[in-house]
């Protein structure tokens, strides 16, 4: 079988998952990879935790917890949450030696070949406590789109931006130190050199990038690009192996793809898969097809700076697809922890059954722009689209159990080689969308409501029913667990009679 290695890129390790997080990548990620099993692709889909960002430092000293803790005890809230509502990764990446041997590995041979230079950086500095602010440490404008924010990848235009380049930077866990900007070598990737072949590459993306993706891209692309640190001298992340720069760490965010490879290792060792050094499923020859999962906001590093590193390494296949989302927002405010403006996977999970979670944020998902998450709204349109709706269906379905085997007409086959394709064009990786996935459940749910049930026709209505089921079983999960003896998605029907069984009931958001 052809092999697809679905990847969301772990959050950071300073909370649990609120409903942005999964309303974005995670789900996505889940569904892409539980349709892509059922239609016959061998897929691995790994996930986890980035445990080295600063923000946990930040986060831990905000909390009056130890950063250790915190990112420990993060981690093994994001498993549950995931576990919750029913996302399961084949791989999940937890912080520990091997981890960090494997990005230690990954930047030797970057600096083994020759890949990385020597630069001297400005970065903003606080004479008081000698400490360069880098990240998380440091807040200013953005130079790109003038919003205020840390520094490294800007949440509002997606630009990376250097620490030294922040305009009016101020330390954030010393808002009244002053602060003046030092040069300090470190080692660079300079991204410029693979101009070329990163043009040619995204002309080749072009067709299936989201707007903002395609819009950052075209900006990048039309100026220099910068030399990005692989190396800062901070103290938080992993010790950096190299004597010309001595005590200092690797770059949280350059470490995409050696992230990216570690879990996709351990997804195919949780299948049973025996391998080497773990980066052999990324060759060239291997021939999978990557497919990312990631807010908008992690562009740069996965697809610009990621894809530079692939090719400086060289021999490895470079990713297929770039599926991004915009922010979810709750109650028309950006999801906050620090102010408790949330609501974890966990918490909704345990309220209301994780089949309408998933059904409401794939259909309220922020595929193209920013939605909006209400708990009256979900209640409201999973009453009315889903709830009530697949329960009539459900009903005249249970009128014909017992009644043995019936036809199906060809023009029932036809009609469900129709519902396929439909979901077909949502599901697969090169357009997938999780709003469209929806949009077409419901209408095609609501289409069935709709059938007036005659004798004549009720081995079709089962039939599309069946077909309809399967369709949506990598959103229903449980629904599709309970009402079906597989949870295979056919390739297309070519069944001549149906024999209907009582078909299980949804409960509402109120249990």
């Amino acid at each position: 079988m052809d092999r697809t290695m679905v990847i969301a890129p772990g959050p950071t390790a300073n909370g649990d998952l609120h409903l942005g997080h999964l309303a974005g990548p995670f789900l996505s990620a889940d569904v892409c990879a539980r349709y892509a099993r059922a239609a016959g692709r061998d897929v691995l889909f790994g996930t986890g935790v980035h445990f080295t960002q600063n923000y946990i430092v930040t986060t831990a000293r905000r909390l009056g917890v130890d950063p250790e803790e915190l990112r420990v005890r993060s981690g093994g809230q994001v498993e549950e949450t995931l576990a919750a509502v029913g996302i399961e990764p084949d791989g999940f990446v937890r912080f520990d030696d091997r981890y960090v041997g494997s990005v230690r590995a990954f930047f030797e041979r970057l600096h083994g070949l020759g890949r990385l230079r020597l630069r001297a950086v400005p970065f903003p500095y606080a004479p008081r406590t000698a400490e360069y602010l880098t990240d998380a440490y440091v807040r200013g404008g953005c130079p790109v789109c003038l919003a205020d924010g840390c520094a490294g990848l800007c949440e509002n235009c997606g630009h990376w931006i250097a620490s030294g380049e922040l305009t009016d930077p101020q330390s954030t866990l010393h808002p009244d130190d002053p602060v003046e900007l030092r040069e300090r070598e470190v080692l660079v990737l300079p991204l410029e050199e693979y101009r070329e072949a990163l043009v040619e590459y995204f002309a080749r993306q072009a067709a299936t990038m989201r707007p903002r993706l395609a819009q950052l891209v075209e900006e990048l692309l039309s100026r220099p690009l910068p030399d990005y640190p692989v190396t800062l001298p901070i103290s938080w992340g992993i010790p950096a192996p190299f004597p010309e720069v001595a005590g200092q760490v690797i770059y949280s965010d350059a470490e995409t793809i050696a992230w990216s490879m570690h879990c996709t290792a351990l997804a195919a060792e949780h299948r049973g898969e025996v391998l080497g050094a773990g980066d052999e499923l990324w060759s060239a020859e291997a021939g999978a097809e990557v497919v990312y999962f990631f807010g908008s906001d992690a562009s740069f590093a996965f697809a610009v700076v990621g894809v530079a590193m692939l090719m400086a390494l060289g021999g490895y296949t470079l990713p297929e697809h770039f599926v991004t989302n915009e922010f979810y927002e709750l109650d028309h405010d950006k999801f906050s922890s620090s102010r408790g403006h949330v609501v974890t996977g966990r918490e909704l999970a345990g309220e209301v059954p994780r089949d309408l979670v998933r059904f409401y944020l794939a259909a309220t998902g922020p595929d193209y722009q920013r939605t909006n998450f209400t708990r009256e709204a979900m209640a409201a349109v999973t009453e009315s689209r889903l709830v009530r709706p697949w329960n009539r269906v459900a009903a005249k379905v249970d009128v014909w159990t017992g009644a043995g085997a019936l036809p199906v007409s060809a023009r029932s086959r036809a009609a469900a080689a129709r519902l396929l394709e439909r979901f077909a064009a949502a599901y697969d990786t090169r357009r997938f969308s999780l709003t469209a996935a929806a949009f077409t459940l419901t209408e095609q749910l609501a289409r069935l409501d709709r059938w007036e049930v005659s004798a004549g026709d009720a081995g079709d209505f089962c039939h599309e029913v069946e077909v309809f089921l399967r369709c949506a079983a990598p959103l229903l999960i449980d629904l599709a667990g309970q009402g079906l003896p597989d949870g295979g998605i056919p390739a297309a029907s070519h069944a001549t009679e149906v024999t209907p069984g009582r078909l299980p009931r949804l409960a509402g958001a109120g249990r």
